[in-house]
């Protein structure tokens, strides 16, 4: 390969690489915050290396990397597993091609992220209250990938976030208090919601299907999710097929602010 190569370059070529930065990207975005980051940096260093290396024409080493990398494709099948079924359920989504998920998705162009609407207040007071009081509830606040899979006609809703709405919601004797409610911003689009249960054999014995569902809304998207437990009242939170304990309302609440801003 001649190093000159690379001067000469034309606009399929530009396309290309656009294309590939983008792929990158969005591989990046699955991984991240899980521990399978590592093993992405680690691929990309690999595959840097193995290109300088067939640049420099150091053939022995080149050859041994570029045969780590082609027997490793299918070892990369099983460790990222989670993360290509959350691409492919992007792809799969009923609205990925509509203007608003088009431009949610190309967002990263812009060096400063649009923030959450949703009220932050009433969710976490709420969440407080329903604690106290041993409410069992399961909350999903949507992000980037569309949760479109989970919505039929008989779950679907248009309720304003306000304060008091998710207690109503989740009382025991309501008709709405089965399943999970999903918000988008500050909007509540769906109650009664049937999660996939995770199949994760890992997960504690003390979690119940309520935790089971939130896991695994959480393994297949990019979803946030806050679980309420009916027995303990204790508050859940869950991000990336990982709960995450939360000590108290104010690290939930700042926590939830940093997700929703990434």
């Amino acid at each position: 390969m001649n190093i000159t190569d690379f001067i000469n370059f034309s606009f399929i070529d530009i396309v290309d690489i656009v294309l590939v930065a983008f792929l990158l990207f969005y591989l990046y975005k699955l991984v991240r915050g899980t521990v399978a980051i590592n093993i992405f940096i680690g691929i990309v260093i690999i595959y840097l290396i193995w290109k300088l290396t067939d640049l420099l024409n150091m053939d022995v080493l080149s050859n041994l990397l570029g045969k780590f990398i082609s027997v490793g494709f299918f070892a990369l099948i099983v460790v990222f597993q989670q993360e290509i079924r959350k691409f492919l359920l992007l792809l799969g989504s009923t609205n990925f091609t509509t203007r608003r998920n088009v431009v949610r998705y190309f967002k990263f162009l812009n060096q400063r992220k649009e923030l959450s609407k949703l009220d932050i207040n009433i969710l976490i007071n709420s969440c407080v209250e329903m604690s106290k009081s041993k409410t069992g509830a399961i909350i999903v606040l949507q992000r980037s990938n569309s949760l479109d899979f989970t919505l039929n006609e008989n779950n679907h809703s248009m309720i304003q976030l306000t304060p008091q709405i998710l207690e109503s919601i989740f009382f025991k004797n309501s008709p709405l208090h089965d399943g999970a409610i999903l918000i988008e911003k500050n909007t509540i689009v769906a109650t009664r919601v049937i999660l996939p249960v995770s199949d994760n054999s890992n997960v504690p014995s003390r979690y119940g299907i309520r935790h089971r569902a939130a896991l695994g809304i959480s393994e297949k998207t990019d979803a946030l999710v806050i679980v309420i437990s009916e027995q303990t009242g204790k508050i859940v939170y869950v991000k990336n097929g990982v709960f995450l304990n939360i000590k108290s309302h104010e690290i939930l609440k700042e926590t939830i602010i940093q997700d929703l801003s990434e």
